[in-house]
């Protein structure tokens, strides 16, 4: 007799992220520190030395971890000017978008989310056995009037992701407040802001300040993306006190390592690195769209730190990752999110971003 496996387990993939820097470099006999890495919307500025300096002091390796996450809760709290119980640390911001799912989500209920949308939203609808209400895009963004009219008796959750990764599509505040407003109260909303510190100042988010208005709100942000602790996994969550006080009571005792705390609570503090990763992130960003435009190659307008692109087909997208692959630039294919044409390139160095550059247009010239 073998084990018998729970059925919705089946229809899982596992999630497969950016190629690492070391593999390639087994696959292909290429030095690492000769291979540009553009696939996972890292910060290619690493992270501040203030940053640097609290992990090099931090020393009680052998202590658990504060699971209450007392220092940085209280840092973030202070930041937004929230109440300490309306934060809660996850191990990465994934981890928060799973414990949202986990407190309202059964096999008989519903998750929405948008058609080319993060792939952990399909994946955390899978694990729990939930049914997938996914709502087709209207020009690659979420279409938040055909969200309106699906919501049923049976939606307990909504996964909004602002910027979407990967399409990197934005929503206006105004219809994104008015949105929220219209779904009914007893529907959890998690709004994902992974990307929220890469967004002109016009742009950036005021859904923490909504929090107050919406007791059914949810926000969730990374310290992965523009503060640089990607390896860390370390991301928070603000919502009501009510919210809270349910999520601390099934996410695990210490889902929030020791260093990843003293770091974050660092770097969080340190805004003009911050503003020096937004600044040079829009720079380049610039630099991509202008050379994309140049080459004759469609792209969606990205208001994250990565830009997908799209070739003729869906064999010339391979053809061009794998080409790239061969020169030691790693990219990220987005077949498995509906768009097997398309390419996603993380905005890197001026440095990197010109090789990209440079080797795409190679590939392009031989391709004609």
């Amino acid at each position: 007799m073998s084990i018998s496996f729970l059925k919705n387990l089946e229809q899982i993939m596992p999630y497969v992220g950016g190629m690492p820097i070391e593999e390639l470099s087994r696959k292909i006999g290429i030095s690492e520190n000769n291979i540009i890495k553009l696939a996972s919307n890292e910060n290619p500025y690493g992270i501040s030395p203030k940053t640097k300096k609290a992990i090099q002091d931090f020393i009680d390796f052998n202590l658990y971890p504060d699971g209450s996450g007392y220092e940085l809760i209280k840092t973030i709290s202070k930041k937004f000017n929230l109440d300490p119980e309306q934060v809660v640390l996850g191990n990465g911001s994934n981890d928060i978008l799973e414990l949202a799912a986990r407190i309202v989500v059964s096999k008989n209920s519903e998750i929405m989310f948008s058609e080319h949308a993060f792939a952990v939203y399909n994946l955390v609808a899978k694990s729990i056995g939930a049914q997938e209400n996914i709502i087709p895009s209207k020009n690659y963004a979420h279409d938040l009037l055909a969200f309106e009219k699906h919501i049923s008796k049976n939606t307990k959750l909504i996964f909004i992701a602002n910027p979407n990764n990967p399409t990197g599509t934005y929503i206006n505040k105004n219809d994104l407040y008015r949105f929220i407003s219209k779904v009914p109260s007893e529907v959890l909303i998690v709004l994902d802001e992974a990307y929220d510190e890469y967004l002109d100042e016009e742009d950036k988010s005021e859904a923490l300040k909504w929090v107050k208005d919406f007791n059914n709100l949810l926000v969730s942000r990374s310290f992965s993306k523009a503060y640089g602790l990607a390896s860390l996994r370390i991301g928070y969550g603000i919502s009501s006190k009510a919210v809270i006080e349910m999520i601390n009571r099934v996410r695990q005792p210490f889902n929030a390592n020791s260093i990843a705390q003293v770091a974050a609570n660092a770097a969080i503090k340190d805004s003009p690195f911050v503003e020096m990763s937004y600044e040079k992130n829009k720079e380049q960003k610039l630099f991509m769209e202008n050379a994309f435009k140049s080459l004759n190659i469609d792209f969606i307008k990205s208001y994250g730190n990565f830009i997908s692109f799209q070739l003729g087909s869906a064999d010339e997208a391979v053809e061009c990752y794998e080409y790239l692959l061969k020169k030691g630039i790693i990219l990220r294919p987005i077949s498995n999110y509906g768009m097997p044409k398309f390419l996603r390139v993380s905005i890197g160095t001026p440095k990197e971003n010109k090789t990209f550059i440079e080797v795409l247009s190679e590939f392009l010239g031989k391709n004609k």
